[in-house]
């Protein structure tokens, strides 16, 4: 089966829809799909910047917020401005996405703190919200966020984002075929047409 790794980070506008899209692409496509939760903020450093640049360039995140709202409505996707500060601190959320890889709720849990961030407005950094995703899937919240803090499990999400930075990844959602790099949700369809050629 052809196989595609999605590379996403919670705070990511552009993921939301990426998200609420490529499983059902995906399997129309016949592609496999690997999740991939990183974090932005260490590439965001790397580059000198200290903040999203969707912030620190205004022009540009008032056209993205602008442009989202056009891609969710022809979606059919809600979409309600984040009820904190824009980025929201997602680290919890992606080593909770990532420890969730093994038990397979990791798609269906992503799917719920997107929408819990740019649909419910709910603060995703709070233990209440994440524990309220988890208990609704049906996973035991307290073993999970223990598991998500353990150790190995902190270090397994950093060592991801460092293979972001290392396969030169710069933003979210990214696509990767093998060797090959799709940037963007505009980039989905093309990104699975690869991997099925490949």
């Amino acid at each position: 089966m052809a196989n595609i790794e999605f590379w996403y980070e919670f705070a990511s506008t552009y993921s939301y829809p990426a998200v609420m899209r490529i499983e059902r692409l995906a399997g129309e496509a016949g592609v496999d799909v690997r999740w991939r939760p990183f974090l932005l903020g260490p590439i965001f450093k790397a580059f000198g910047w200290n903040d999203s640049p969707f912030n620190i360039y205004v022009a540009k995140g008032r056209y993205m917020w602008r442009d989202l709202e056009r891609v969710c409505a022809a979606e059919g996707l809600p979409l309600k401005l984040p009820p904190v500060r824009f980025p929201q601190n997602c680290l919890k959320a992606a080593r909770l996405a990532l420890m969730g890889e093994s038990e397979g709720w990791t798609p269906a849990f992503t799917r719920a703190v997107f929408l819990a961030n740019y649909a419910e407005q709910k603060d995703i950094s709070d233990d209440d919200t994440l524990r309220a995703i988890l208990e609704a899937l049906g996973v035991d919240a307290e073993a999970a966020l223990e598991a998500a803090n353990a150790p190995a499990n902190k270090d397994a999400l950093k060592q991801q984002t460092e293979e972001a930075m290392a396969r030169g990844l710069f933003g979210a959602p990214s696509f990767t075929v093998g060797e090959e790099l799709f940037w963007g949700n505009d980039r989905l369809e093309t990104a699975l047409q690869w991997a099925r050629r490949a």
